[in-house]
């Protein structure tokens, strides 16, 4: 089936039975695939009230149609479900080989409901699927029980999805690892696999993923290939210098949050910078399947080789810590996928104990700067040992606890990344208004406002954020859905995906529909959140960034505006001034069915 493996298993955990169904042609038009097939099974099948650690909640694995069809950089796959950080809908994407080896193993995506009784993962083997026991693995790390399933399966090409003691613990802020190293990270993914005692999911397969136009593809794959060599950002910055190479640029435009976004300037950010990283302790680059970028890090530290730390990570249990020691840092990222846990949350959230600590709010003596203190609490965080107990809510509900909600710089109760939005009104735009909470990655206006792809826009105005942002959202929930790397958006636009999409999948779409389906998903997810209680008032950045002017910089004296960017904003998205989206915009969108819960009333 072109772009596609062309079936969906429904596994229920709690029976024990599993079913495999076609792929409806109508949902490949409408939502792709990956993301948007996620979010379209999430919101038919759970009940936006329902808790995330309920049995009625869904856990879904969906690749898309360029996962693993050839394209450079499209190997991707996200895992959608109910958020237990955020109470919103949540898609986490991670790349690696997995999500290709789900669909030469027969299948485009995996949808786990209720509970097993007992700790299991799911075989996906060559068409077939299988429950087996997991009880063994149980308490091991992810390292551990990927090579304990390739052992026992006597097969090392098997690729293994799983989560560590961190998710059997349903810490709020565990992640799901595939091959050791990639990881869904974001929302607590890896906390509601543990909620149903699934501890992995393991895929091999040999089926071939046909595409719709093999001589089209064929060409398309030269000239994509040539735009991401020939951009500056995917062909020469992140294949030199991997993610890392964001600490200087960042820190040098004044908006790298340092010590719980306390200021936004680094001054040892040169010492754990990818320039740094790449003259002391870098082994090889590496990459996803199909990648032609290679922006991961393979490094040796104490003679062992063990995959490098991400822009983000850096900055997590870097200057957002307080931190300078780039060997520290490297091992907080090793001891977070080994134990199953999202770098970006659990570093912000130390980084909050420590203003926490820093101001007598809380007994602990946890100061910035401490490397030794934070690989213990990375450590406590993944098994809730002491104060790592607390840590493991994330931020939010750690500083809401001690009286102090206001110290944690979060969104929707997710921790935010890298960047400060005193500085970056488009991109603080992107984050108030994220669906899934505090993220960067739904909407990436740092592109342009800073590193200026695809053109320079003053960071510092208000004027055109707003459409910009909407483009941005809703191109990623496309790149999301179809299977390719966000990594592609430095070179390629919407009429780009267009093309890739129609030429894997035979269904011809051009960048208008391409963005309308993006736009679809987009609003589904609002629906949904709206739904569960998520409103205007959560559109928001925490008081620090409203209120506390930066202090050095080209951004000196600023903060983020929320108004009026937010107006502008639903403005643009076609929604009322409270952030719901109007009948008529639903109707544009194909959404007919959702303008009852759009209304506030009972979706039917």
């Amino acid at each position: 089936m072109n772009g596609y493996a062309g079936r969906i298993l429904y596994v229920d955990l709690t029976e024990g039975v599993f079913e495999a169904r076609p792929f409806p042609e109508e949902w490949k038009r409408d939502y792709i695939g990956g993301r948007g097939l996620g979010i379209k099974l999430l919101t038919d099948m759970v009940d936006p009230a329902t808790d995330p650690f309920d049995q009625k909640n869904v856990l879904v694995f969906a690749s898309g149609p360029i996962t693993g069809s050839g394209f450079p950089i499209g190997s991707r796959y996200d895992v959608i479900t109910k958020s237990p950080l955020t109470g919103t809908t949540t898609s986490a994407n991670s790349g690696g080989e997995f999500g290709t080896s789900m669909k030469r193993a027969g299948f485009d995506a995996v949808i786990f409901s209720g509970k097993a009784a007992a700790p299991t993962y799911l075989l996906l083997d060559n068409g077939a699927a299988e429950l087996r026991d997991a009880s063994r693995l149980w308490g091991r790390t992810t390292r551990e029980t990927s090579s304990a399933i390739q052992a026992d399966l006597g097969d090392d090409r098997i690729r293994v999805a799983c989560i560590g003691p961190a998710g059997e613990r349903l810490s709020r802020i565990a992640a799901v690892i595939n091959e050791n190293s990639r990881a869904a990270g974001r929302g607590g993914v890896g906390a509601v696999m543990g909620s149903k005692n699934l501890k992995a999911v393991a895929a091999r397969g040999k089926e071939r993923i046909a595409v719709a136009d093999r001589e089209r593809v064929t060409r398309l794959k030269t000239e994509i290939g040539k735009k991401i060599r020939e951009n500056a950002i995917s062909g020469e910055g992140l294949p030199r210098f991997g993610t890392g190479v964001l600490v200087n640029i960042v820190n040098e435009n004044y908006i790298l949050p340092t010590r719980n976004f306390q200021t936004a300037h680094f001054p040892e950010a040169e010492r754990v910078s990818g320039e740094e990283m790449a003259g002391t302790i870098l082994k090889s680059k590496v990459g996803c399947q199909a990648c032609i970028i290679q922006c991961g890090r393979e490094i040796e530290l104490e003679g062992e080789v063990i995959e490098g730390p991400e822009y983000e990570t850096i900055w997590a249990f870097g200057p957002d810590c307080g931190i300078d020691d780039l060997a520290q840092i490297s091992l907080a990222n090793h001891l977070c996928n080994d134990l199953g846990l999202d770098t970006i949350s659990t570093g912000a959230t130390i980084a909050c104990a420590m203003e926490m600590s820093e101001r007598g709010y809380i007994p602990e003596r946890i100061a910035f700067g401490d490397g030794e203190m934070m690989l213990s609490l990375v450590h406590r965080i993944a098994y809730r040992e002491g104060i790592g107990d607390e840590l493991a809510e994330g931020s939010y509900r750690f500083a809401e606890r001690y009286g102090h909600p206001e110290l944690s710089m979060s969104v929707k109760k997710q921790e935010l990344p890298a960047y400060d939005p005193r500085g970056l009104q488009g991109h603080g735009l992107a984050y108030a208004t994220s669906v899934r909470g505090g993220d960067h990655v739904y909407g990436y206006m740092v592109s342009p406002e800073v590193l200026g792809s695809p053109e320079k826009l003053d960071p510092f105005t208000d004027k055109g954020k707003a459409e910009w942002t909407k483009t941005f959202q809703d191109l990623t929930a496309v790149i999301d859905s179809s299977g390719s790397c966000l990594f592609t958006a430095f070179p390629l636009g919407a009429a780009d995906y267009a093309a890739m999409i129609s030429a894997a999948t035979g269904v011809e779409i051009d960048s208008g529909k391409a963005l309308l389906i993006g736009e679809r998903v987009w609003n589904m997810q609002k629906l949904f959140n709206l739904a569960a209680g998520v409103t205007k008032e959560d559109d928001t950045l925490p008081r620090r960034l409203l209120e506390e002017p930066l202090g050095e910089g080209a951004p000196k004296g600023r903060v983020w505006r929320r108004q009026p960017l937010l107006d502008e904003y639903y403005r643009v998205r076609g929604w009322d001034a409270t952030g719901r989206p109007t009948p008529e915009k639903l109707r544009e969108l194909g959404l007919e069915q959702m303008i009852p819960a759009a209304a506030g009333a009972p979706a039917p």
